[in-house]
């Protein structure tokens, strides 16, 4: 892994505590699994977080695993040109913010979803998004009853949804967010423990620096969410134009009443919980329904693993 060799060059230049730090891992890892307390004795925990940080150690079935012994070998050695490791440095910078940063079409699917929530207060672009989107829908709803039709709509927002978040959600790179953390909280129950006030500081100034672990961690979850509801705003102005929700709105189609569980026969505009209308219940409860049922089915799970 030409990344892990340019990562730790980029750590021990002009470093030569980091330097023997990775060397000491490297000793003492056993066919390249290690654990904090293989080392505690000589690497502060500032200069294990850094590893992990890095990817230099990832999780492994107990305690941590270099990436790749011999990329970090590789990396310990001199440069094979001169600047070599400047641009190690340089493209390795550009992979983790390429990793971890909005392409140019997830900033403009958010600038665009901003846009379509004006739909919900504004009758005008309602009416017209509304419009636009009975094209393909009315059909349906022609042939449909139209609870049947909500029904269908939530299976596809299910799917969509489901399929959205498991794509664009690395859950390796979460894991190790999560795993980070933890880790950085037992080495400060550990401190806490032995009274070690030195090794609390540097904890306390790693927990400082992993900050940027949560706001990657933020941007990651909300990724998904953004093209979900790209996609999923002009289905809910559609119902919104089609049941003449809204002031001055009026319904596009003959709705009969509706029948929900446990609540029995109600209008699609009747408020049932508080100031939550029933067809937007009847929405949640379908979509709720198929969305676990699409994840079992198709053993999906978006809840990032740790040890």
């Amino acid at each position: 892994m030409p990344q892990i060799e340019s990562k730790v060059r980029s750590l021990v230049d002009g470093d030569e505590e980091m330097r023997d730090a990775v060397e000491t891992v490297l000793d003492r890892a056993d066919n390249g699994d290690i654990k904090w307390l293989d080392v505690k004795g000589d690497l502060s925990s500032g200069q294990w977080g850094r590893l992990i940080q890095k990817g230099i150690l990832v999780e492994g079935e107990e305690g941590f695993r270099l990436a790749d012994i011999e990329a970090t070998q590789a990396g310990l050695g001199p440069a094979a040109t001169p600047g070599a490791s400047d641009s190690g440095s340089d493209d390795d910078a550009a992979s983790d913010d390429e990793g971890s940063s909005w392409s140019t079409y997830d900033k403009g699917a958010a600038v665009v979803t901003l846009g379509l929530f004006v739909g919900y207060s504004w009758k005008p672009l309602r009416d017209v998004i509304g419009t636009v989107m009975d094209v393909p829908l009315s059909p349906l709803q022609e042939v449909l009853p139209f609870y049947a039709v909500v029904m269908i709509l939530a299976l596809a927002t299910g799917l969509y949804s489901t399929l959205l978040q498991a794509n664009l959600m690395d859950m390796d790179k979460m894991s190790q967010y999560q795993e980070r953390m933890q880790e950085i909280q037992e080495r400060r129950k550990e401190a806490k423990e032995s009274g070690d006030d030195e090794a609390l500081d540097e904890i306390q100034e790693e927990q400082m620096d992993a900050m940027g672990d949560q706001l990657g961690m933020f941007k990651e979850q909300f990724r998904p969410m953004v093209w979900i509801m790209f996609f999923t705003i002009p289905v809910f102005l559609w119902m919104y134009w089609s049941i003449g929700v809204g002031a001055n709105a009026s319904a596009q189609i003959a709705l009969d009443s509706l029948v929900l569980p446990l609540i029995g026969r109600v209008e699609w505009t009747e408020s049932v919980l508080g100031p939550i209308q029933a067809w937007i219940i009847w929405y949640f409860v379908c979509s709720m329904g198929f969305t676990q049922i699409i994840r079992k089915s198709l053993n999906i799970d978006i809840s990032p693993t740790s040890s």
